[in-house]
């Protein structure tokens, strides 16, 4: 007869936090798993490397911070008499563990590129629907705390809330790769700043010029890394070879690809063929960044020209140029660069498409109307922040800001 031994605790080293530990078994099998494990090879910014050179770290390293995190507001909790069971515990750290299990290669980058008409989360929500079969059920209550069913409001809102685990870790984590100081909050702060009032997740009185210093580093870390527009330069020039590709393929061109990524290439891939289809579900978890990566070098020397000059232009970081506006661009600014590209390249009328193109970004730091963020003094009398901060106009950065971008090969360029 043998014994199990018991579980002897985990210790990870994070560069943000220091010593993470892991003392849950269950935990640490999730994360030991396959389909976590291939989160170290999906970038946490997509390609933002090429402007930020430090950017490298990956959806491991944020599921691992936002855990971490989610214990010590458990703590917190617990410390101030809110009843939190070690299963309610358990799940809410495996919910935030596994909250972006569903990331395709380069995040966000190619969110709606390798599938389309689902969402990561979809994905991530099926993600666990499978580990909840293999472990057993264990996952049960993760679930219901991830898909807001669980009656207990509080736990959803630290795993996805205005100030959830997940955007605490990602603005700590992102400012730290990328040394862009501006997205540095006071996450010990705020996390000994929180409470529970009426089921709703709230934030001590005293906390709230930690709370606007959040709000105020959202706003500028999304204009300064992730719409940054030599950022926006490398995600379309992705995003443009991937349709090239697609294109390749469906005229049956030659085009060397690894298995998973010629799969959802080659055809379009939404819920309904991952609900039909479980064997989806295990090709998307093949693919990831190195997939991608690979692929570009092989298709370097391609003989399409367009999907040739799109991977060598990223690979030696001849990148696109991105002009962003307040305004809408000129119908005769686009025609004069599109005439350039077909010209010079003497592409087919509809060529250009891959070359050139207009987007749209737009940043909103705080919106109380989606989920608001409460103030509670000791009395329990509590407030929206966008109506009780001293130090800056919350309404501004209420306000949802949109701009205009237009991308081109310099070459091109309207003379």
């Amino acid at each position: 007869m043998t014994t199990s031994l018991p579980f002897k605790r985990k210790i990870i080293n994070d560069p943000l936090y220091g010593f993470i530990t892991i003392a849950d078994k269950l935990v640490f099998d999730v994360i030991e798993h396959s389909f976590f494990q291939r989160l170290r090879r999906i970038e946490q910014l997509g390609l933002a490397s090429m402007v930020y050179p430090g950017a490298l770290h990956t959806r491991f390293h944020h599921a691992l911070g936002a855990m971490h995190l989610m214990g010590q507001a458990i703590e917190t909790l617990r410390s101030k008499g809110f009843h939190i069971s070690n299963e309610e515990a358990q799940g809410a750290i495996l919910a935030i563990l596994l909250h972006d299990i569903g990331h395709g290669p380069f995040s966000h980058a190619l969110e709606h590129q390798i599938v389309h008409c689902i969402s990561h989360e979809e994905i991530t929500l099926m993600f666990m629907k499978y580990l909840n079969a293999e472990f057993g059920g264990k996952l049960d209550m993760a679930i219901s705390i991830f898909e807001n069913s669980y009656p207990r409001k509080f736990l959803h809102q630290l795993v996805s809330g205005q100030l959830d685990m997940d955007r605490l870790d990602y603005l700590m984590r992102d400012s730290f790769y990328t040394g862009v100081n501006e997205g540095v909050i006071s996450t010990d702060r705020i996390l000994k700043m929180l409470t529970v009032l009426d089921d709703e997740l709230a934030v001590e009185l005293k906390g709230i010029y930690s709370i606007e210093k959040f709000i105020v580093a959202r706003r500028l870390m999304y204009w300064q890394v992730y719409y940054h527009k030599t950022v926006l330069s490398v995600e379309y020039m992705l995003v443009s070879i991937l349709n090239r590709a697609r294109v390749l393929l469906a005229e049956s061109k030659e085009l060397p690809a690894s298995k998973a990524l010629r799969f959802f290439l080659s055809q379009q891939i939404g819920k309904e063929q991952f609900d039909s289809s479980p064997e989806i579900l295990a090709t998307f978890a093949a693919l990831d960044d190195y997939d991608i990566h690979s692929a570009i070098k092989e298709w370097s020397s391609n003989p399409d020209p367009v999907l040739s000059l799109l991977c060598t232009s990223l690979l030696n970081r001849k990148l696109f140029r991105v002009i962003i506006s307040n305004t809408p661009f000129a119908p005769e600014k686009i025609e004069k660069i599109r005439d350039n590209i077909t010209g010079k390249l003497k592409l087919k009328s509809d060529e250009y498409k891959f070359l050139s193109g207009l987007g749209e970004i737009s940043n909103s730091a705080y919106d109380p109307n989606n989920d608001r963020i409460t103030m509670v003094d000791k009395n329990d009398q509590r407030w929206d922040i966008s109506g009780l901060s001293e130090q800056l106009n919350i309404a501004i950065y209420n306000k949802t800001v949109s701009k205009y971008f237009i991308y081109y090969p310099k070459w091109a360029e309207d003379n």
